[in-house]
């Protein structure tokens, strides 16, 4: 029995997630802030909290899985950083990428910073370090095509695992010492 191709399925892509993004009376430009404040880390994505930083989800990913690590200090100038803040932000993008390849089989990562506006930074006086997940074979047709990206995990599900994952490292990590 040969099965037809599913034409009208594909056609249509259903991301109910993203009418948060777009009934949003206007962006929150002091998410970041807000993350780096609050005591609900669920409800911010917030992953790992450090003395001078903290790992999050980006609620808005350009692929599934893209996290972010922040500096508590809000600041535009990475020359402003103290060396405890640029030495956690970067052990929080090591940790990210151990996270990422244990939850998601992430075989590699584009990891940067969007600093000024002309440099492409949507929170321009906020830096934060991205860390996006890739796959081999992960582009396709869709941002080509039409423009659209697809996400295949949604971010509720995604940020258990992570704190799952986060959880048993660090049982295992105070087992081995």
């Amino acid at each position: 029995m040969s099965k037809e191709f599913p034409k009208r399925e594909l056609e249509t892509l259903w991301a109910p997630w993203r009418v948060e993004y777009f009934e949003r009376e206007k962006p929150n430009a002091d998410f970041l802030s807000e993350a780096a404040r609050t005591s609900d880390d669920a409800a911010h994505l917030v992953i790992t909290r450090r003395k001078n930083a903290f790992l999050m989800m980006n609620r808005y990913p350009y692929a599934v899985g893209h996290l972010m690590a922040v500096p508590y200090r809000k600041t535009a100038d990475i020359s402003t950083l103290g060396e405890n803040e640029i030495v956690e932000l970067w052990n929080l993008v090591v940790h990210a990428q151990v996270l990422l390849r244990a939850t998601m089989k992430a075989q590699g990562f584009n990891v940067g910073l969007n600093l000024g506006e002309c440099a492409g930074a949507g929170i321009v006086d906020y830096l934060h370090v991205h860390i996006v997940p890739r796959w081999g074979g992960d582009t396709n047709f869709m941002p080509i095509l039409s423009g659209t990206r697809t996400l295949s995990e949604g971010l509720r599900a995604l940020y258990d695992k992570l704190i799952d994952a986060q959880s048993k490292m660090e049982r295992e990590s105070r087992q081995s010492t």
